[in-house]
């Protein structure tokens, strides 16, 4: 493809030696270099894919570099987070990535966005870039980027992490799919994991950062072959990689405006999703509900449904403790009307009412919609599980 990017001034002495084996490249050169520091990329979220292919696109010279990331930095993100320290933690990510950027390339311009990115605010972010760089790990976010990306007529570049698998791809509408186009509908909310419940391997993010900062500098200087229409998969406990072709929807309307992104996700009928709807408190609620139990005022249990080692971090006092697994299972043999007990000494009565919660909501969700599904319809979960407890009612209790 063409370059995305009109080449720069000449560059420097100092430049020329900091670039030199780039310019010898051949199709990058020294014209090639000078479109890296004429290009404006931006990267959406400073987290396990962000800080990668924010280090490369720094080192490789790009010009200016948006940092989009609402988040502080966290002692769990350092396992995978590379452009982040132990220094860093309560620091704004955008403030910690440009730091790192600045000691990598001091001929960068950093542009910090402190935000998160939604409908209101995105066309203005993203109308100053070339090119964006989508590391998100939510679906509304995705699909947020994608449609403006479509609406200002701007390729994305998009990868994705899970466990021990990665994905990415390069969608741009006009010139090929979005991510509308691989994902025509989001998934029912609480059937994907995300990365805090389902678990990241950490280098994971260094290969799929890679592949995207790899993918952003082609564009730039139009080299090689860009991943339009061609969706990368890797599984890193096979070393493996496939390729899937994906075609643009003729069928599919043209992003026209932005929506509720979060409604939009949050559309598809579930189990789950239903039986979130139907039985859910916050955590607020539940401190209250714990207050009055402690009083003998209601009867209730508090199933704490995350792994042992998860409870050696944090936990909300008073809970029993019963992993996710072993309740469906207890399910599954038709044990609806009873769960163990934190000892397993005995059963809880069928008449006790169960509230449930998890690190984040994801698999109390998921407990909950089989718990309705057994009867126990009186059952609820909690929103925003021990990251909520510990954001808004005790900060004692640690977030991980």
């Amino acid at each position: 493809m063409d370059p995305l990017v009109e080449p720069g001034p000449a560059l420097s002495a100092v430049e020329l030696a900091r670039y030199s084996r780039h310019l010898t490249l051949p199709g990058v050169g020294p014209l090639g270099q000078q479109r890296l520091a004429n290009a404006r990329v931006l990267v959406v979220g400073a987290g396990g894919l962000g800080s990668p292919a924010l280090l490369y696109l720094a080192a490789a010279g790009v010009g200016t570099i948006g940092v989009l990331d609402a988040d502080v930095v966290d002692a769990s993100n350092l396992q995978r987070q590379v452009i982040h320290g132990r220094s860093d933690l309560g620091r704004p990510k955008v403030d910690s990535a440009t730091d790192r950027i600045a000691e990598i390339n001091p001929h960068v311009k950093v542009i910090t966005h402190r935000v998160h990115l939604d409908s209101s605010n995105a066309i203005r972010i993203l109308r100053g870039y070339d090119l964006v760089l989508d590391g998100t790990d939510n679906f509304p976010t995705r699909y947020l980027v994608s449609d403006a990306g479509e609406l200002l007529g701007l390729p994305v570049v998009w990868g994705s992490i899970f466990r021990f698998d990665g994905q990415v791809s390069v969608f741009w509408a006009g010139h090929g799919p979005t991510y509308r186009d691989l994902f025509p509908a989001p998934p029912p909310p609480g059937s994907v994991p995300s990365c805090a419940e389902g678990g990241v391997f950490g280098v994971v993010c260094a290969a799929i950062g890679a592949m995207m900062g790899t993918e952003a500098i082609k564009l730039i200087c139009g080299l090689g072959d860009p991943l339009l229409g061609r969706l990368l998969v890797f599984d890193a406990l096979a070393m493996s990689w496939r390729e899937i072709r994906v075609r643009a929807d003729p069928d599919r309307p043209a992003a026209t405006e932005l929506i509720d992104y979060e409604a939009f996700c949050g559309m598809p009928a579930a189990e789950a999703s239903s039986a979130a709807v139907s039985g859910e408190v916050d955590v607020h609620t539940l401190q209250a509900m714990l207050i009055a139990r402690d009083r003998g005022e209601i009867d209730f249990v508090l199933v704490d449904v995350r792994e042992e080692y998860e409870r050696a971090i944090a936990v909300i006092p008073g809970a029993v403790h019963v992993p996710l697994a072993d309740l469906l299972a207890d399910l599954s043999d038709g044990s609806a009307a009873e769960l163990p007990d934190a000892a397993g000494a005995g059963r809880l009565p069928a008449g006790r009412r169960v509230v449930l919660h998890c690190k984040s909501g994801a698999r109390s969700a998921k407990a909950l919609a089989a718990l309705h599904a057994a009867g126990r319809l009186d059952a609820v979960h909690v929103t925003g599980g021990v990251l909520a407890w510990s954001r808004e009612i005790d900060p004692r209790v640690p977030s991980y």
